[in-house]
């Protein structure tokens, strides 16, 4: 996973860029189904909607938000809010 901020040139700063790689994904979508009592138990493969394998994702955190990672705060106003 790799956070950092990201390349947006809005009024209202850069965002914030979230990369997970396949595995990341994987896990995430794993964890959100124990979290609503759904167990899967055996081999499964996760696609897209086009039914492509997913291998990497971003998420995009607007200017207005933030992220705490390992104790380390990101504005999505850009690095000089921080």
């Amino acid at each position: 996973m790799e956070i950092k901020h990201g390349k947006g040139k809005t009024k209202y700063g850069t965002g914030i860029e979230i990369k997970l790689n396949a595995d990341e994904i994987a896990k995430a979508i794993y964890t959100y189904l124990i979290a609503h009592d759904i167990h899967v138990s055996g081999a499964a493969t996760i696609t897209s909607e086009n039914g492509k394998l997913l291998t990497e994702h971003s998420i995009y955190v607007d200017p207005s938000g933030q992220v705490v990672a390992k104790g380390k705060l990101f504005s999505g106003r850009g690095k000089d809010i921080d």
